[in-house]
């Protein structure tokens, strides 16, 4: 079944943190490999879901906030310790936070649902501080090219998402227009790390053609 991105998310809250992910597996290895030793107090989660990478954020120690616009993810978010009233119901192309705000903002696998990325790019760098960093990751083009969908299961259906193919070019000249400079671009394939996920998801006899296609596309900026 394909359904619009607001009702995917909203089906999909409840489970969503409980299911074995291996896009989710893989974007946070190479993350953290690299944001690790990030000097950061204040994290802006663009998206948020349920609040994963919140939850990490705060067990740092960092001021954390949030904002997405499916408030049944929301709720799911606000049920992790320390990040009810951190959230907020927005739009990434209208992010209800002030200029400078961030030192580090995230906008995690959701770039492929809005309809304007270069606006949600501009308001990113706009809530960044200078010297701030924003990161940006979704299932990589090579990954949608070779006909992955972006679908869940729920109560024995498949829902298929809606979702935008935006060149990653689109994503590069938006950056540069806000002040933005590349810092890094990673092009992942699930490695040994995610077999194990495959695994538990009975899915393990397709993980050595699948691990042969880029699945995560992360980029990096500094707001100069």
């Amino acid at each position: 079944m394909r359904v619009p991105a607001i009702e995917g998310h909203r089906n999909w809250a409840g489970s969503y943190d409980a299911l074995p992910n291996p896009l989710l597996g893989l974007e946070a290895r190479i993350l953290l490999e690299r944001l690790s030793p990030q000097a950061c107090s204040r994290f802006l989660d663009v998206a948020c879901g349920t609040g994963r990478w919140m939850r990490l954020a705060h067990q740092r120690g960092w001021k954390v906030a949030g904002v997405d616009f499916c408030r049944e993810m929301l709720l799911e978010a606000a049920r992790k310790p320390g990040l009810a009233g951190c959230l907020s119901l927005a739009d990434a192309g209208s992010i209800p936070i002030v200029d400078g705000a961030a030192d580090l903002t995230l906008c995690s696998f959701a770039m492929g649902y809005l309809a304007f990325p270069l606006r949600a790019v501009a308001e990113m760098a706009r809530v960044a501080c200078r010297g701030g960093r924003v990161v940006i990751t979704d299932l990589h083009p090579c990954a949608l090219a070779a006909g992955w969908t972006r679908s869940f299961r729920s109560n024995g259906e498949v829902y298929e998402i809606d979702h935008y193919q935006h060149p990653v070019e689109f994503w590069e000249s938006a950056a540069e227009s806000a002040g933005l400079k590349l810092d890094w671009r990673i092009d992942a394939c699930f490695g040994e790390p995610e077999r194990e996920i495959f695994r538990r998801a009975g899915k393990d006899s397709v993980f050595p053609e699948l691990s042969r296609i880029p699945a995560v596309l992360a980029m990096a900026w500094t707001k100069s």
